[in-house]
């Protein structure tokens, strides 16, 4: 489970990423929005802690650049701004919830988890285009002009997880909990098939999107430079 903190408190993502390491779970931080917001761009999390007062661009502004991107990734709130017009804007904004500073961090453990649990529920249009393809993620159906074919439940999710997050790393650990669930017994090997699988779904239509291999981290889906 891969967590990334925004927050401009340095001690307290030293205090987080520490506790959040020893509970099992790969934390990446950076202290800045903009800088945040790069993170959010370039790699998939499972979950974002995001502080909401922060210089230069704020945690509501990166909130809503990573929504109008298409970016559905978790967001958890934290900030010292705890009015009930405080909580609504971040709710409205794109977070999916809100925790106030000082809080403990059990609470946090317990809010994160909560969050994790939800079912994924993707907004937005129910077609998704990328490079040469378009996807239709209820019917299961990848169109290349005027070749198309169906999808599996499984590669259809795995599918849709680099339509949503396209040209960005997807680390393995991140596309294991998304597509199999947090709490899913499987093996690595699993994941490597059905990437060979969704390689021959793209090929077998004519589309001439890339599916690399990042070794020792995960996969990216981009579009050909031929």
């Amino acid at each position: 489970m891969r967590i990334l903190i925004i927050e401009d408190d340095v001690k307290l993502c030293e205090s987080l990423s520490y506790q959040l390491t020893q509970e099992g779970y790969s934390v990446d931080v950076c202290h800045e929005g903009d800088d945040g917001l790069r993170w959010i761009f370039e790699y998939a999390h499972d979950i974002i802690l995001l502080d909401r007062m922060m210089p230069r661009m704020n945690g509501i502004q990166v909130l809503k650049k990573t929504r109008a991107a298409g970016i559905s990734t978790p967001i958890l709130l934290i900030t010292a701004l705890g009015e009930l017009g405080d909580k609504i804007t971040g709710l409205d904004s794109g977070a999916d919830d809100y925790i106030v500073k000082p809080f403990a961090f059990e609470e946090l453990l317990a809010r994160i988890r909560s969050i994790i649990r939800r079912p994924r529920q993707w907004e937005g249009t129910p077609k998704l285009n990328f490079g040469d393809i378009s996807f239709q993620p209820i019917e299961k159906q990848l169109y290349h002009e005027e070749k198309n074919c169906t999808l599996s439940k499984r590669e259809s999710d795995l599918l849709e997880m680099f339509l949503r997050n396209p040209s960005q790393i997807l680390p393995r650990s991140v596309l294991l909990s998304r597509v199999w669930g947090p709490d899913a017994e499987i093996e690595d090997g699993n994941l490597d098939n059905y990437i060979h699988l969704l390689r021959r779904r793209l090929k077998s239509v004519g589309s001439t999107l890339v599916l690399k291999t990042i070794r020792s981290v995960g996969y990216c889906l981009e579009a050909s430079n031929d």
